[in-house]
Parts: structure tokens; sequence; C-alpha cells
């Protein structure tokens, strides 16, 4: 990983799980979205956690909020609105 995306994940980890932790309805959607962000075999590489791959992050990033994709956080609003619309979707199909 970069240094650049090594310096995001913190602040972005952290926005995320404010946006999570109190809203204990968004918990199955936040776990099933990490499930489907996570990069493919996780558990070999270091971090050995269930974390999008840097280019993918920050493709999501950009396309989310624009500009290079490490110049923007997504707000806690956001991230509730995102697992919002994952869970509601999730129902339909």
């Amino acid at each position: 990983m970069s240094t650049a995306g090594r310096h995001h994940w913190g602040r972005h980890a952290a926005v995320v799980l404010q946006a999570v932790v109190p809203h204990p309805a968004l918990w199955w959607a936040a776990l099933g979205a990490l499930a489907r962000l996570a990069r493919p075999g996780w558990w070999r590489r270091p971090p050995f956690l269930p974390v999008p791959g840097e280019e993918y992050w920050r493709f999501r990033l950009v396309t989310a909020l624009g500009g290079t994709g490490w110049d923007e956080v997504p707000s806690s609003a956001d991230v509730r609105s995102y697992l919002q619309w994952c869970r509601r979707t999730r129902r339909r199909g």
C-alpha cells in the first residue's frame, strides 16, 4: 500500500466506525458491504484485514466524492446513506 493509502485509511475507518457503531440497524449491512468490498484473498496478505484494495478504494472514493480519491473523506452521513441503500437493495433481491 502506498504512503497515501496508508495515511488515509485511519481517517476513513474512523468515519465508517462513527457512522455505523451508533446505528445497530446498519451493522449487518456494514458487514455485507465489507465482505463485498474486501480484496480477494485478504487473509493471505498484510494487513490481514478484510479491507478493499488500495486502488479499488481510491476508485470508489473518486466515483463517490470526486477529486483524486485521497483528497476527500466520506462523511458519516455519506456512509449511512450508502449502507441504507445497500440494505434496501438487498431486500429486493
